[in-house]
């Protein structure tokens, strides 16, 4: 079965991915507008009509923004939590086409069985996802892909979660001494920034993924880097360290400004 993802946005300015699976193809996060989501899809040769649904982590603007343009869709559904939903909806025109899950309960669709899982973050009820499909047979072997982005530090589970995933996607947000020097942040902003319901710093991040000793993982895409407070280059220096893990999967870092992997 061919598999294909790609990072459509990643910073605070907006956060999207695409995954494709088969014939099936989702977003994960609507962070951009719908029009610059139309954009991004139609130089994958991929019209909105042709997605089978979007599944929303958390209500925050840089994941849920393109839900507004996205509402017009009505044949296109919509998974989130009836926290995110709330939230998402009470800023919308039209009703987009809701569809609930329960944090912390599998469920299926299409090829997928999909694991919401709760992360900590200063949201209603924000979630981390964890993907699976292939039924393990010869020409359908088993993938994964686990979607975890804000979150202030990593539970236990979610750490699970990490270590199972073929496909990782993880944020590594800021750099600290880049953070404490921004200008343009009040203390305030920084603190939720560093707090255990804010974002992973570059650090943080590093020490979690080198912890581990026999992870799945083939390929790894470190995200939702600030544009002020942390840089391309930094990561790259410090994340290349992880290759002494035995080199048995790619990492890409995720530009910000242009969402362009820089593989490590």
């Amino acid at each position: 079965m061919d598999v294909n993802f790609k990072i459509l946005g990643s910073s605070s300015s907006g956060n999207s991915g695409l995954l494709q699976v088969g014939g099936t193809k989702i977003l994960i996060d609507a962070g951009l507008s719908a029009k610059k989501i139309q954009v991004l899809l139609s130089e994958q040769r991929i019209a909105i009509e042709e997605l089978d649904a979007v599944f929303l982590t958390h209500e925050h603007n840089d994941h849920s923004a393109g839900i507004r343009g996205l509402s017009r869709f009505q044949q296109l559904p919509v998974f989130a939590n009836r926290d995110t939903i709330q939230a998402v909806q009470s800023k919308l025109p039209r009703r987009p086409n809701w569809k609930v899950f329960e944090t912390g309960k599998s469920f299926e669709f299409k090829s997928f069985n999909i694991h919401p899982f709760s992360i900590p973050h200063d949201a209603y009820d924000p979630v981390g996802f964890y993907f699976q499909w292939g039924s393990g047979e010869l020409f359908d072997p088993v993938g994964s892909l686990a979607w975890v982005t804000d979150l202030g530090f990593v539970p236990t589970l979610v750490r699970e979660r990490i270590r199972q995933a073929k496909i990782l996607v993880v944020e590594a947000n800021y750099c600290p001494k880049l953070l404490e020097a921004d200008h343009k942040r009040p203390w305030s902003l920084k603190q939720r920034i560093r707090s255990r319901h804010g974002h992973l710093s570059n650090q943080s991040t590093f020490e979690l993924l080198n912890s581990y000793r026999s992870p799945y993982w083939r390929e790894i895409f470190i995200m939702h880097l600030s544009k002020d407070c942390n840089d391309v280059g930094l990561v790259k220096n410090q994340f290349r360290k992880l290759n002494g893990l035995g080199n048995r999967f790619k990492t890409y870092v995720i530009d910000p400004n242009s969402a362009k992997p820089h593989q490590i």
